[in-house]
């Protein structure tokens, strides 16, 4: 059952990387796809109906995490709190910023909260990919599971090429996501900057990969990075031809194949000390009573389905293109800044 758990909430972090990583995306490249305000409001209208519901992929991986993992969720949560802090606000910020936006009918207004858009999505893609790869790589953690030295133990050059390599992910995730989504001219500047920036921004992703495997893996866990790097020659080359849906959907098994070669080499630990491999939390040493992790489990059996199913039915209602075309313009009260 503890492997069970294991496993479930390896595939919360997958669900939340594919779903918020194209949000994150598309909020990283709202200055540099959305040349007016109606092109600003296409890029953010395509994530509009979804971006708070992929969220609940991260609530339900962190509640998952304190009711089967107490252990791992306290050490882990402790031990990298001001980057998580640093991470909730960002997400905090990008959500008031959707939300406030377009409240008031000012240009300066909404240059504001699109900077904070920007702002929030580099620093939350930036966040998870260093709290992911802290808990691969491991922290300073005693026999106790507490931390060692100061506040930022969980920064480290392994740390810092996971956050790079996450939002790297992110910006190509969300142009390729944009060139599916949009149509005209933010269509053919998405699918060109997917083709342009891929190349560069996916090999911090393919470091990580091998660094981990170098040190942790296992012959299945090379196999999963083996299949992340052929995903992407494949979304790439997908996505030359035109084939945006494709190229989508391969960026998923990319990511899919990312989580199960990070999870893989993490297993049977959940967090790993740097200090000692003896203090490492395990599996078996950090789960809940097996009572627990039952309950659980059938919560999990009733509730999934309901998820699955309205965010699929969400994605199915908004899956159209959307273009210029489909945003009024903007009223201009008379004295009011344009």
């Amino acid at each position: 059952m503890e492997t069970f758990w294991f496993c479930v909430i390896a595939l919360l972090w997958l669900g939340y990387l594919f779903l918020e990583g194209f949000d994150f995306g598309v909020g990283m490249l709202l200055p540099v796809l959305g040349r007016d305000e109606a092109e600003r409001r296409v890029l953010i209208n395509t994530i509009g109906p979804v971006w708070d519901g992929n969220e609940v992929w991260l609530l339900v991986a962190g509640g998952a995490t304190f009711a089967a993992f107490p252990d791992w969720y306290a050490s882990l949560f402790s031990s990298a709190y001001l980057p998580l802090t640093l991470f909730l606000l960002a997400l905090i910020g990008r959500g008031v910023a959707f939300e406030y936006r377009g409240k008031v009918d000012s240009a300066r207004w909404r240059r504001v909260w699109d900077t904070v858009i920007v702002a929030g999505s580099w620093t939350a893609a930036l966040g998870v990919g260093l709290i992911l790869s802290a808990t691969v790589f491991g922290l300073p953690l005693d026999a106790a599971g507490d931390r060692v030295g100061s506040p930022f133990a969980a920064v480290s050059p392994e740390t810092l090429l996971g956050a790079v390599a996450v939002a790297g992910y992110a910006l190509v995730h969300g142009a390729v996501f944009l060139s599916l989504k949009t149509e005209g001219q933010v269509r053919l500047r998405a699918r060109g900057l997917a083709l342009k920036v891929a190349p560069f921004a996916l090999l911090p992703l393919l470091v990580l990969l091998l660094t981990v495997q170098l040190r942790f893996g296992s012959a299945w866990t090379w196999a999963a990075s083996i299949v992340v790097a052929l995903a992407a020659l494949g979304a790439y080359a997908r996505l030359v031809l035109g084939r945006e849906g494709q190229a989508f959907a391969l960026m998923g098994v990319a990511v899919a194949a990312t989580v199960a070669a990070l999870f893989g080499a993490l297993y049977p630990n959940v967090l790993p000390s740097t200090l000692d491999p003896a203090w490492s939390l395990t599996v078996a040493g950090a789960a809940s009573s097996p009572y627990t992790l039952t309950v659980m489990t059938w919560v999990a059996g009733f509730g999934t389905p309901a998820v699955l199913v309205y965010q699929g039915w969400t994605y199915w209602v908004f899956r159209r293109r959307i273009g210029t075309r489909h945003i009024p313009p903007v009223h201009v009260p008379a004295g009011r800044e344009p």
